[in-house]
């Protein structure tokens, strides 16, 4: 069985906006942005790969004992904190402001190609 661990580490909110690294088993892969007030709480989540109702593709969905499935926290493409309502967007390049990130398709792409072959994910919010 092989696991993917995801840790997203996120910074002072600044801008209405949540700037944050994302790493899997250790390495870099992304900047993540998320919106102040509906952010997710710290802590961890079980991430399931399933299509989204709303996208109509395959996407990471978040889930963890305050955060349930139905709700739809997922992690997608977006590039200021407006484009989130909860959910956790991907970018691979950011504003030094860190109010927008960049390059959200291609860390979206990158992030579904890595996270594809694992039969566990989780994700730790610190």
């Amino acid at each position: 069985m092989t696991k993917a661990e995801l840790e997203l580490r996120r910074h002072t909110p600044a801008h209405g906006g949540i700037l944050g690294e994302l790493f899997l088993n250790g390495k870099f892969v992304c900047y993540t942005l998320e919106r102040v007030g509906v952010a997710i709480p710290l802590g961890g989540y079980q991430v399931s790969l399933d299509v989204s109702p709303k996208f109509k593709k395959l996407m990471p969905l978040l889930v963890g004992p305050r955060v349930p499935a139905s709700w739809g926290v997922r992690m997608h493409c977006g590039t200021k904190p407006a484009h989130s309502e909860g959910c956790v967007l991907l970018g691979l390049a950011k504003m030094p402001t860190g109010d927008r990130i960049y390059k959200t398709v291609e860390a979206f792409e990158q992030l579904m190609g890595l996270l594809i072959g694992f039969d566990t994910i989780t994700l730790t919010i610190r």
